[in-house]
C-alpha cells in the first residue's frame, strides 16, 4: 500500500474534542477547525518524507518505519514516538513529553480517502483527506 501523494483535509469528526481532551485553547481549536491542512506523502520503502502545510505552518518530517523520532504538534505539544506499518494501516504511537500520555494515530487509504484517526484519553476523532 502506497500513501505516496499529495491530500488535502476535507472533513473532521469529533476534532475539536478531541483537540479540547488534548488541552489546545478554545481559540486555537477554532482555528485549527479550518486549517486546510494539506500533506504531502512520498513513500520509499520504510522510508517517508511528509510535509505538512496548513493555515498555522509548513513543515516537514521525515521519518522511518519503527524509529522514534521527535514532532511538534501546532499547538506546540511535543512529542517523541514512531510509525509502524500493520497491512495496509500506517499506525503511530506517540507520548507527550509533558504529561507522558500516550497519543496514538492511524493513517490508511479508503477508496480514493486518506482517513487519519487519533485516539487520546479515551477520544477518537477523524480527519478525512481527498488526494489533492
Amino acid at each position: 500500500m502506497t500513501f505516496n501523494g499529495t491530500w488535502k483535509v476535507d472533513r473532521s469528526e469529533n476534532y475539536e474534542k478531541f483537540m479540547e481532551v488534548m488541552g489546545v485553547n478554545v481559540m486555537k481549536r477554532k482555528l485549527a477547525a479550518h486549517d486546510n491542512l494539506k500533506i504531502t506523502i512520498t513513500q520509499d520503502g520504510d522510508k517517508f518524507n511528509v510535509k505538512e502545510s496548513s493555515t498555522f505552518r509548513t513543515i516537514e518530517i521525515n521519518f522511518t518505519l519503527g524509529v522514534t523520532f521527535e514532532y511538534s504538534l501546532a499547538d506546540g505539544t511535543e512529542l517523541s514516538g514512531s510509525w509502524a506499518l500493520e497491512g495496509d494501516k500506517l499506525v503511530g504511537t506517540f507520548v507527550r513529553k509533558d504529561n507522558g500520555k500516550e497519543l496514538k494515530t492511524h493513517r490508511v487509504i479508503v477508496g480514493d480517502e486518506l482517513v487519519q484517526t487519533y485516539l487520546y484519553e479515551g477520544t477518537e476523532a477523524k480527519r478525512v483527506f481527498k488526494r489533492g
